[in-house]
């Protein structure tokens, strides 16, 4: 059984996706893109809706994908102009780019190891390595606890309905992609588990509601 195609990158504009895709034919890599319900623009720029492009690919092909990505934003990089905002930054904060390469384009990232290595800092792989296994480590921490929400799943639950049934159901099975395609939950053992109770309560009171409005229907 092949495993599903997860979401890689997102897009508000086409050419960005297309440009991407472009890569990705190019290199025999698998993928999937779709157009996704249109979205509200809240800045107003125009009466249309604006619409997203999601690009998925297997999550082993993360690595790869992000790696071709970088090798074509070689030359772009080398031909940098020099008045680039990433020049006016700190070592330090170059170094968090780096940390932080799933926030930045491959361009970004790039020019900021480019920096860092004409001020004379060791950017090697081992350096690289060390920061990439970092990021994931704490990309991998579970969200604060959700106590809010599991108040509100237990009220939706006792209520009954699908309200009640989709906060248990998200509580317990949401799960967030890492850069490197790897997939973990997003919540905390504690707030899953809650979640899986509020779920089942969810499903027992909307099954109880229904049968009794059926039982009355044929009561009466």
């Amino acid at each position: 059984m092949e495993s599903p195609l997860i979401l890689f990158r997102r897009f508000d504009d086409v050419a960005l996706a297309n440009a991407l895709t472009d890569v990705l034919d190019k290199n025999g890599i698998t993928y999937t893109i779709e157009e996704s319900a249109t979205v509200f623009d809240p800045g107003f720029r125009s009466n249309e809706f604006t619409k997203q492009y999601s690009v998925k690919i297997n999550a082993g092909d993360f690595e790869t994908v992000n790696d071709l990505l970088n090798e074509n934003e070689l030359e772009n990089v080398n031909n940098a102009d020099k008045e680039h905002y990433l020049y006016s930054f700190t070592d330090a904060e170059l170094t968090d780019v780096l940390a932080k390469a799933d926030e930045w384009s491959p361009f970004d990232y790039l020019l900021a190891r480019k920096i860092l290595v004409e001020r004379g800092i060791t950017v090697n792989e081992k350096v690289l390595t060390d920061l990439k296994n970092e990021r994931l480590e704490e990309l991998k921490a579970p969200e604060p606890s959700q106590s809010g929400w599991i108040v509100i799943g237990y009220i939706f639950a006792l209520m009954g309905g699908v309200l009640g049934i989709f906060t248990g159901w998200y509580l317990a099975t949401s799960k967030k992609t890492l850069p490197n395609g790897e997939r973990v939950y997003s919540f905390n053992e504690n707030d899953r588990q809650q979640g899986k109770w509020i779920l089942y309560i969810a499903i027992a009171v909307t099954v109880i509601c229904v049968v009794y409005r059926i039982s009355q229907v044929f009561t009466n």
